[in-house]
């Protein structure tokens, strides 16, 4: 079962479950408007911020989803957010999704951090048999960074997801299982 009150860290990161008082520095981190192009929500409005931060809080309190504030530890600032959802503890499998990051700590290893803490605490203390994503089939930085860091591929359903400005996205589904939890963590030379 999962510990809703979990951190996970790192020397670099902090990841925390989520605070409504996140809500204030999360805002001073989403203001720019192309990050939110592939996300269900607008951050940079702070009205769609707000519903977004009690959306992942009213979640967490029915133990639906863990939303974490991530933290970068050596400057103690806020960078952004990653969550645990779409649990199914019958099936031992658990998503990993809802990630996004500030601008300026994109395609700095942040990401890659944020992804391993994740899949360690999922695989080795949870034991989930399964770790699935998912993205905008459009994203391709994001569709490339979890295919560099050894998920695999396996398939789109179309027309999957309400996005802003009303566009319907195709969304890309990628997994890690358990048996390739080993050669993952071996590949991308974490621990």
């Amino acid at each position: 079962m999962i510990n809703f009150n979990i951190v996970l860290e790192n020397s670099n990161i902090l990841l925390r479950p989520m605070d409504l008082k996140d809500a204030q520095d999360f805002y001073k981190v989403t203001s720019e408007k192309s990050l939110w192009i592939y996300f269900t929500s607008d951050l940079s409005v702070k009205s769609q911020l707000m519903e977004w931060v009690k959306t992942a809080l009213k979640a967490r309190e029915k133990e639906e989803r863990l939303p974490f504030t991530i933290i970068n530890k050596p400057t103690h600032e806020i960078i952004g957010s990653s969550s645990f959802g779409n649990i199914s503890y019958r099936d031992s499998r658990i998503e990993i999704g809802w990630t996004w990051l500030a601008k300026e700590y994109q395609a700095k290893g942040f990401n890659q951090q944020v992804k391993y803490l994740m899949l360690k605490y999922g695989f080795e203390t949870l034991n989930m048999q399964r770790i699935e994503f998912k993205t905008d089939v459009l994203n391709t930085a994001a569709r490339k960074a979890l295919t560099k860091i050894g998920c695999t591929e396996e398939g789109v359903l179309r027309s999957h997801t309400l996005m802003i400005n009303n566009r319907r996205r195709d969304t890309i589904y990628y997994s890690i299982l358990k048996s390739e939890w080993p050669g993952v963590k071996q590949k991308n030379q974490w621990d």
